[in-house]
């Protein structure tokens, strides 16, 4: 599995997104992961809509295998699902 993970650093739950992202690819849980700082990369809200296919409101927004996810919570939700992190 492969992640991306659209936010800014100045966001408390995109830091979250990437610290579990670095954890799971560490653990070796997953391929890789890239973040994607929106503002110093010039991606917009609705550059991730068109992607994800459904109207964006709030960062981050995450990506696996470049199936939308969702935000953090439904990132944290999928790794847990599939108990990707070790009790």
């Amino acid at each position: 599995m492969f992640v991306v993970i659209f936010g800014r650093m100045s966001c408390p739950f995109c830091v979250r997104a990437k610290q579990l992202a670095e954890h799971l690819e560490n653990s070796g849980k997953i391929e890789g992961y890239r973040y994607v700082d929106m503002p110093s990369e010039g991606v917009t809200k609705e550059d991730i809509a068109k992607t994800a296919g459904k109207p964006i409101h709030t960062v981050p927004q995450v990506f696996i295998d470049q199936q939308h996810v969702g935000g953090y919570t439904e990132f944290d939700q999928f790794v847990r699902d599939k108990q990707l992190l070790a009790s």
